[in-house]
């Protein structure tokens, strides 16, 4: 009962994060919309174009945040959890979309014989003061659940974005210092450069997720070694974990026991003993054991090859 208050506390506190973010980004988004506009800068804009969508990708997971709150039901047996998984598929996506685009028009503007004029000056106010937001919403996303891939995704996004004022910020430099007027179209292909990796990580964790693999931080073998020391167990198969979402660990095994455990009347309490095993060591939430006697696991096998 109590990790259930604690994961409610927790998954309210990160949607008031959230919330925190997308207003500071919302706001930035605006200024340096206006400052590309004004400076000519393709670097800030699309610093901004990465803003938006990552602001876009806040939003998701807001309302995936919300709706993933939602009890369970009959129908929908988990609950709606694996919704934020679905909203940190559509942020990776995103951002693959906006770092393409953002190459594109870079490489257009590297190859063309003459190059827009950039505003140095108006360029580095507002990418210092995209910076200094951007820092503001990765600390007040850094204080959310360290679970959540919902929450990560979007800590990815906004360091992004930090990482994308800095680049800006050092173009903006160097057009005042040399004049370099590509030094605007460089930054905006490293700012392409840094969202990619960070897309690819993301989506390699919902496919993760959804291929239903074994949690990465997760080690099988060390849960199978766990369950056969606890005393009455002779022998575990079956074996099966995975994730409903990040922090949200499922696992079940049929577990062969000797015939004192029946006898007696131990099963609910080594039922007890191995559920809290796995939720103590292993961060497991859910866990379904099937006692059986020993010897059981040969004839399983033999029925169903």
């Amino acid at each position: 009962m109590g990790h259930g208050h604690d994961h409610a506390r927790q998954a309210a506190g990160d949607r008031r994060r959230l919330g925190i973010a997308i207003a500071i980004v919302a706001s930035v988004l605006v200024v340096e919309v206006l400052g590309a506009w004004l400076s000519g800068s393709l670097a800030l804009l699309a610093d901004a174009g990465h803003m938006l969508s990552d602001l876009i990708g806040l939003v998701i997971a807001l309302i995936a945040a919300f709706v993933a709150a939602r009890p369970a039901t009959d129908r929908q047996t988990y609950g709606y959890q694996r919704v934020e998984v679905f909203a940190a598929l559509i942020n990776g996506v995103i951002l693959l979309v906006v770092a393409a685009s953002v190459t594109v028009e870079a490489v257009g503007r590297l190859v063309a014989a003459a190059p827009p004029e950039v505003q140095s000056g108006p360029m580095l106010v507002i990418a210092v003061i995209g910076l200094v937001a951007n820092f503001a919403a990765l600390l007040v996303l850094r204080g959310g659940s360290r679970d959540s891939m919902n929450l990560r995704g979007a800590r990815l996004e906004v360091f992004g974005d930090l990482l994308g004022s800095i680049a800006v910020i050092i173009a903006a430099v160097v057009l005042i210092v040399t004049g370099y007027e590509q030094a605007d179209s460089i930054a905006s292909l490293v700012i392409a450069a840094m969202i990619v990796p960070r897309a690819l990580l993301l989506l390699r964790d919902v496919l993760r997720v959804l291929s239903e693999s074994a949690p990465a931080e997760t080690d099988v073998a060390e849960i199978r070694e766990h369950i056969l020391r606890t005393r009455g167990v002779v022998a575990v198969h079956d074996v099966h974990v995975w994730a409903i979402t990040s922090g949200s660990h499922v696992f079940s095994a049929h577990v062969e026991v000797e015939p004192e455990v029946f006898e007696s009347g131990r099963t609910g309490e080594l039922l007890d003993e191995l559920g809290g095993c796995l939720d103590a060591h292993f961060d497991v939430e859910h866990s379904t054991f099937q006692l059986e006697p020993a010897g059981r696991g040969e004839h399983e096998h033999a029925a169903h090859p």
